[in-house]
């Protein structure tokens, strides 16, 4: 009986795969179906791969397309494997240099080939053309990228500086995360002064680098030894060529018994122009009753 157990489990097994297309176009069922030869090739019998945000590949006989494996997607090194699978369009399989560099076996992964970032039709940036393809085939639709490089846009602040108390003589930091190309120039002021900080205050420092992510500025205000003095809104204000953007926390400082510590989200706002021009200081033309930390859209 159990010669003729074994091919019927081998017939089940390739039964199995064909109901499961993910099962069968990775891994060693498929392995078990193709066996040592291809034969002959019926394109007419091969059934339509569907969902393949890489694109499509010919499977390891050149006959029936499959789905192409996507960018991060373990992948097969040597062209003559189809184990894990072939990269799509715009990809290629490699290995990790860092894991090589520190002694460790590293697993090939479908790399973009380029890494350069693409604006979309919609104006959103994508950090290269396989994660714009990999969009449009999430959504099912064909796009065509408007140009190379990120879109042109107004400053977005993706982090804004949050409220905060402290007790005097403590120190404190207000962060603000911005996003925009050009790259946009960021700078702080407190409500009812004009100028911008540091100024000549040694207690009061600024910094800034460009990141964590692509096109993005990081920076911070801090002050050291608080005073009753600093108690006030602190405003984190951008620009670049398309526009400006704000957003603003209060700092409460406490000189008797400490309350329960609180932070919530300063309050923000975004204005876009086409045509930028002269630096157009928000605190010269808005009231005053706008820079209240807080939430509130307008």
């Amino acid at each position: 009986m159990k010669p003729l157990l074994v091919p019927a489990v081998l017939v089940m097994l390739m039964q199995l795969s064909q109901s499961f297309p993910f099962w069968y176009h990775r891994g060693w069922l498929r392995l078990l179906r193709e066996g040592d030869s291809c034969g002959q090739c019926e394109p007419e019998q091969c059934a339509a791969p569907t969902n393949c945000r890489a694109g499509t590949v010919l499977d390891s006989c050149g006959c029936c397309p499959e789905c192409a494996n996507s960018e991060g997607q373990i992948c097969d090194l040597d062209a003559r494997s189809n184990f894990y699978g072939r990269c799509g369009d715009n990809l290629e399989c490699q290995l990790d240099a860092e894991d090589i560099k520190f002694g460790e076996i590293p697993e090939p992964q479908c790399v973009c080939r380029s890494q350069e970032s693409v604006c979309g039709p919609e104006g959103k940036t994508y950090e290269n053309i396989c994660q714009f393809q990999e969009a449009y085939a999430e959504e099912g639709t064909n796009g065509s990228i408007k140009h190379k490089g990120p879109c042109a846009s107004a400053p977005v602040i993706s982090l804004p500086p949050q409220d905060t108390q402290n007790f005097i003589g403590n120190d404190v930091m207000f962060g603000c995360e911005v996003s925009a190309y050009p790259m946009p120039h960021l700078e702080w002021k407190k409500k009812g002064y004009n100028m911008f900080l540091p100024g000549d205050d040694a207690h009061i420092s600024i910094q800034a680098r460009g990141g964590p992510q692509k096109y993005s500025v990081t920076g911070w205000l801090q002050i050291q030894g608080i005073k009753k003095s600093d108690e006030g809104i602190y405003i984190c204000q951008t620009k670049n060529k398309y526009g400006f953007a704000y957003s603003s926390a209060r700092l409460e400082v406490i000189d008797d018994s400490p309350p329960a510590f609180q932070k919530s989200l300063g309050s923000q706002m975004t204005i876009g122009s086409t045509d930028y021009g002269d630096y157009f200081d928000p605190l010269e033309h808005e009231e005053e009753a706008e820079y209240e930390s807080g939430d509130y859209a307008r």
